[in-house]
């Protein structure tokens, strides 16, 4: 529901649904402002530390997360230094996210509507766009690594399956599809209930997933004998090491640069910033450790065993002898994909679209379009080898590490975290972040010139030294153009948005 003081104005020939009766006195604009996108009341706020930390707990040890790292051991890095290039990311990431959930725990607000303070009241489509897009591509691929899981299970309990996993039609066999779909379909279904039906679904995956993951590295350090290989006998040395220790770290930190941009999606319904930061401790740091160990056991132990590198933990579950141990693990690694799809792949489309279309879209109704592309995209041919994962995600870090610079310059830097809340939902030539014509062409000129500079670092193959570092130059670079050519002298108010906040409702 929305406050009872709330009426969206009349100018814009539109008020929502659910708008009790009354004046506008807030001069709230159905183009910026719904029921989706307003700030959160500080009452209804419910994600505690632990919901902070099983959202980690859930994506840390994503499929598509352990391929990355089991393609840190496959381009030469040891065990001990794939746990140093991983400590190292994680160092970087608590500290990066505290940042970003500081601010949707101060605000309540998502991210399209926190990028308005920046890019402006229009401009702000840029950057939402363009995380909704990454985390697009990212659904479809969770998805589809969760049907190669699926194929399994099914093959194991009906072997005569395999004629349905012998033919091939856009690059999926046709039991491959209907896993695919099924996955797909369920997901959406999941989705519609909302974000506290997907923080119910969090507090219930995390605990699985860790008791799941470390299960399956002790079976495999049982299976290898009690030790492990800790490198393939071709290990980096030297200078070499050093710079895939730390282009490893950095890499880690551009899969979450998508996250790092959008994590106030989630903090908007943190109980403090004291939640916020036990949850990230609990679950980045020392989950990320326990990340790390388990991928160096399940590597080692298989190398050892036969001198080959698994793909991914799907391997492992593969090989498990005994069928009932065998479906109970595919179904966890099911449930795992499920909660990283939900968190991090399907809220930032749906505020993105949601932000783009207040008027006519919801939650639930930006949710299905969002699936509905990431079927489109047929994301199985973006996953490939280790080798390829490694500079997609550094191209995509190269497009969102300038977001993010940006956003933080503005947000801490030239506002000091001072936020006129109403402003944002404000399309008036007279409000805070109306800018011209509401975008901010000073953030759009920083933006281009530094994801340029950054595109470059990243796929230039003079440059191959320095392209896991994309995200982290082209955020510097994003934050120093911005703060040379931003507009001075303003003073910045600091009003909260308790009086157009919502209770959330779904």
């Amino acid at each position: 529901m929305t406050h009872p003081d709330v009426r969206i104005a009349t100018s814009e020939s539109h008020v929502l649904p659910s708008a009790q009766h009354g004046p506008n006195p807030q001069g709230l604009s159905a183009s910026l402002y719904n029921n989706d996108l307003a700030p959160t009341t500080k009452a209804g706020r419910t994600w505690s530390s632990y919901s902070i930390f099983t959202l980690w707990a859930n994506d840390v040890h994503s499929l598509g997360n352990y391929a990355f790292a089991i393609g840190l051991f496959a381009l030469g890095l040891g065990g001990w230094q794939i746990l140093l290039a991983l400590g190292f990311g994680a160092l970087l990431l608590f500290g990066l996210l505290n940042f970003s959930g500081f601010m949707g725990e101060k605000t309540g607000v998502p991210f399209p509507v926190m990028s308005r303070i920046a890019f402006g009241i229009r401009g702000a489509q840029i950057p939402a766009l363009l995380r909704g897009a990454v985390a697009i591509a990212w659904f479809g691929i969770q998805t589809y690594l969760a049907s190669v899981v699926l194929v399994v299970m099914i093959l194991a309990v009906a072997p005569s399956a395999a004629g349905l996993n012998s033919n091939s039609f856009l690059g999926l066999s046709a039991l491959g599809w209907i896993c695919f779909v099924a996955l797909w379909a369920l997901q959406l279904v999941i989705v519609s209930y909302g974000m506290e039906m997907i923080r119910k679904y969090e507090a219930f995956a995390g605990p699985v997933i860790l008791v799941t993951m470390g299960a399956l590295a002790v079976w495999m350090f049982t299976r290898a004998g009690g030790s492990i290989a800790w490198s393939t006998g071709n290990t980096k040395t030297g200078l070499d090491m050093w710079l895939g220790i730390l282009g490893g770290g950095a890499l880690w930190v551009s899969i979450y640069g998508t996250f790092v941009l959008n994590f106030c999606d989630f903090t908007r319904s943190a109980k403090s910033k004291g939640s916020i930061v036990r949850g990230n401790f609990w679950g980045i740091p020392l989950n990320m450790l326990l990340f790390g160990v388990i991928v160096v056991v399940m590597t080692g132990a298989q190398f050892k065993i036969d001198g080959t590198i698994i793909d991914s933990p799907s391997d492992v579950v593969a090989a498990i002898p005994n069928t009932f141990l065998l479906l109970a693990a595919s179904a966890a690694l099911l449930i795992l994909t499920v909660a990283v799809n939900l968190m991090a792949n399907f809220v930032a489309p749906i505020y993105a679209l949601t932000n783009l279309f207040p008027k006519v879209l919801n939650f639930r109704r930006a949710g299905i379009i969002s699936g509905v592309i990431g079927l489109l995209i047929l994301p199985w041919n973006l996953y490939n080898s280790p080798a390829v994962i490694t500079y997609f995600l550094g191209g995509l870090g190269a497009l969102l590490g300038p977001l993010f610079g940006i956003i933080m310059a503005d947000y801490w830097i030239l506002r000091r975290a001072k936020i006129n809340i109403p402003d944002l939902y404000r399309s008036t030539p007279k409000g805070t972040y109306y800018f011209t014509r509401g975008v901010n062409f000073r953030a759009i000129l920083a933006l281009g010139i530094s994801a340029i500079a950054a595109l470059i670092l990243a796929f230039s193959p003079a440059l191959g030294n320095v392209s896991a570092f994309a995200w982290f130059i082209g955020s510097a670079l994003g934050a120093i153009i911005y703060l040379v050519i931003a507009k001075r002298g303003q003073v910045h108010q600091d009003i909260d948005g308790e009086a157009i906040a919502v209770a959330p409702t779904h």
